[in-house]
């Protein structure tokens, strides 16, 4: 806690090397911080494949990047929602000759009601976990394969949450009480303990996962829920937000800084390295996790 406050304070680093050519996939990249850190990365040369729901939008937000920067930009279209859906984008990039340099998992949902998918998972824990999980574990091997990629995920110092950690007997919310900061806290603990295991995987190769905070800004994060919960975050919480810029600048120093060149299996708040919580090093839940995860996303 201590040196999360530390780093609440510390100074952003911000990276300035061309990306020319360079290909970046970003999922949830039509608003707040995968809709800037779309165009952070393409204002440096970066050629964008983006991952999103919304295909009005996707068509929209691709002219509008091609247009102001000349580069390409593509998407897919996934609702993370839907495992078939996640499957399908995965097994597509595994199939296809695209070389990823960096993959920056974005997309997410909060949510104060207990949801479910079609898939029977409590929504949170899907869109928010499961949804990265299968796409790094389908293209585990290809990008190993490839000289050098950077995986990011957006995750949140809201991990601590989870407070007795990841209830792996539990995910539907039966034997304890659900709460919108307990799922979310669940979901990224859940995307730590993962990375951990990437790590390992992906040890002595050129892949590096880290995971980042990206600060207190304003997104779209919660507009699904009831106008009690939207009232609170446009009336209170949004006032001390700051522009998601400020975590796009973070995620493209992450991604093609040399001065992190090689770190893996890290945490950090912005561009400061930081501990996460406990229940998010345990590495034997890890490696439930992992068994848990493939069975959950058909990918045995």
């Amino acid at each position: 806690m201590r040196a999360m406050r530390k780093n609440k304070k510390a100074k952003l680093k911000e990276c300035h090397e061309d990306f020319r050519d360079r290909r970046v996939v970003i999922t949830g990249a039509t608003s707040g911080i995968g809709y800037y850190t779309a165009k952070e990365y393409a204002s440096h040369g970066a050629n964008l494949l983006l991952i999103n729901r919304n295909e009005e939008k996707s068509i929209s937000l691709c002219e509008e990047i091609h247009q102001d920067f000349g580069v390409e930009c593509e998407y897919k279209i996934a609702d993370f929602a839907r495992i078939s859906d996640v499957q399908k984008v995965g097994y597509e990039l595994l199939d296809s000759n695209l070389k990823i340099d960096v993959f920056i998992h974005n997309a997410g949902v909060f949510s104060t009601k207990k949801l479910f998918t079609e898939d029977d998972i409590e929504l949170v824990f899907q869109v928010d976990y499961l949804g990265s999980f299968i796409l790094n574990y389908i293209l585990k091997d290809k990008l190993k394969a490839q000289d050098k990629t950077r995986i990011i995920f957006v995750n949140s110092e809201g991990h601590r949450f989870a407070i007795f950690g990841l209830r792996l007997d539990d995910l539907d919310w039966e034997k304890h009480n659900y709460g919108g900061l307990r799922s979310y806290g669940a979901a990224k603990t859940a995307q730590l303990l993962s990375m951990i295991k990437f790590d390992e995987y992906f040890k002595d190769s050129g892949v590096t996962i880290n995971a980042m905070h990206p600060g207190s800004v304003k997104t779209n994060m919660g507009e699904n829920n009831g106008r009690t919960y939207r009232f609170f975050k446009h009336v209170f919480v949004d006032r001390s937000t700051k522009s998601p810029e400020i975590s796009a600048k973070a995620l493209y120093y992450l991604g093609v800084s040399k001065e992190i060149e090689g770190v893996s299996g890290k945490f950090f708040r912005l561009t400061a390295e930081e501990e996460p919580a406990p229940p998010a090093l345990d590495k034997e839940v890890a490696e439930e996790l992992w068994e848990l995860s493939i069975q959950l996303g058909g990918l045995e």
